[in-house]
């Protein structure tokens, strides 16, 4: 699929804007686009954002 018709989960998008900005500076473009496209989410990723999530 083409990067154009992907399209972002809001609540993932939300979630990305919510974060401190220290902690958004650290997270790389790969990692917020695997984020917010679905993608399996990197461990490096994970490592910064696990204080900020719930598990459900």
């Amino acid at each position: 699929m083409t990067e154009s018709k992907r399209k972002a989960n809001p609540d993932r998008v939300a979630f990305l804007r919510s974060l401190p900005i220290e902690v958004k500076q650290e997270i790389s473009r790969e990692e917020s686009d695997a984020f917010m496209f679905e993608e399996e989410i990197p461990e490096s990723l994970y490592e910064k954002i696990k204080d900020y999530i719930t598990e459900e």
